[in-house]
């Protein structure tokens, strides 16, 4: 396969059709996963593996995340994972993406290695229109308060008479975000010290993820010492009415910084995610070095929104562009739909799995 198929400006809408044989192979995924994979890759037909000793030369495997394998030099290995802006409810809770990423380099989370997005934002020569577009969705997104889940919460209001408040984004600590971005902080409890530390006086207000809240995911091995470097904790509330109240933010890799970046706020990174050693946020790991290059917010943007992920309707299946996969989301956040029962029955099954994940 050609290294640049998955990369191009306009796979989001074509996924390189032309540059994929007719059959490709998925191994270690989950049938639900692979169901979802058929539906962003069609009409390319994928066969299911149970082992991979046997792939025909030149084959394209597509793993999810950054699950460990050793295939053969004659076998491009693609590693799939959700996009940035992903659906109306939690990937844990079994919610349909509207957005997947295809990455034939690495994953972007794994700062240990490139991916197709760092070698997209280190190499891109971003024209101007591309870079409108960017400016465009990025206003839409602030505008409509998207964000990664887009969960429905109550609002939070920053206390009166405070001069600093700052927040803090914990995360699943097992995630391979952590593992693979982090070489020193890889605990909540660790980052919630660290940001005390730097900020002695600030009003700290440290937000749980959303996959811990809802018992999907096993909590912080320290939750019991955490409240002693917050002030306030919060949970079931809307993440875009914390960044319109707060002066700062701090992450291990969470993508709630880049959600903070579109929104101009200041982002300190104790990690390595991708949006961070481009000069937009204050670095406060050892930098890569293969990031050398200062990008604008729009061209950071256009990378990680335009050209980085696939789109896919959550009603048809068809393929999608950003702008339209935004406008299918605002409209299913705005019905509001009640639960229904088989979902809330599920949920309670998958938080008894979730307290060992």
């Amino acid at each position: 396969m050609n290294g640049e198929a998955l990369t191009s400006p306009a796979r989001n809408a074509d996924f390189g059709d032309d540059a994929l044989p007719p059959l490709i192979y998925a191994y270690g995924m989950s049938l639900r996963k692979l169901r979802i994979l058929r539906a962003f890759v069609a009409p390319i037909q994928v066969s299911y593996l149970r082992g991979i000793t046997s792939l025909p030369s030149k084959s394209i495997l597509l793993v999810w995340g950054s699950k460990n394998l050793t295939a053969r030099g004659d076998v491009s290995v693609v590693r799939v994972e959700d996009g940035f802006i992903r659906s109306i409810g939690l990937g844990a809770d079994l919610i349909w993406p509207i957005s997947w990423v295809f990455d034939q380099r690495g994953m972007y989370y794994d700062a240990r290695q490139e991916s197709d997005l760092e070698h997209l934002l280190q190499n891109t020569q971003f024209d101007g229109d591309l870079l409108y577009r960017a400016r465009q969705l990025r206003k839409k997104i602030v505008a409509h308060g998207l964000s990664k889940y887009n969960l429905s919460a109550a609002n939070w209001n920053r206390p009166p008479s405070i001069e600093k408040v700052v927040l803090v984004v914990g995360q699943v600590e097992s995630d391979a975000s952590i593992q693979c971005g982090s070489a020193n902080i890889k605990t909540n409890l660790d980052l919630l010290k660290a940001v005390r530390l730097a900020n002695p006086k600030a009003y700290i207000v440290y937000k749980s993820h959303p996959d811990v809240v809802a018992g999907l995911r096993a909590s912080d091995q320290h939750r019991e010492q955490l409240n002693h470097y917050y002030d306030e904790g919060i949970e079931h509330v809307s993440i875009q009415s914390v960044l319109d109240n707060v002066d700062a933010v701090y992450v291990i890799t969470s993508l709630t910084g880049f959600e903070a970046l579109i929104r101009h706020i200041p982002v300190f990174c104790y990690g390595h995610p991708f949006y961070a050693g481009w000069g937009l946020t204050s670095d406060l790991a050892p930098p890569i070095p293969r990031r050398s290059r200062v990008l604008t917010l729009d061209e950071l943007v256009a990378a990680s929104l335009i050209l980085y992920p696939r789109y896919m309707s959550l009603s048809s299946r068809k393929p999608l562009s950003v702008e339209q996969a935004l406008d299918e989301l605002i409209t299913l956040r705005n019905q509001q739909l009640p639960t229904p029962w088989w979902r809330k029955l599920l949920r309670t099954v998958l938080q008894q799995f979730g307290k060992n994940r």
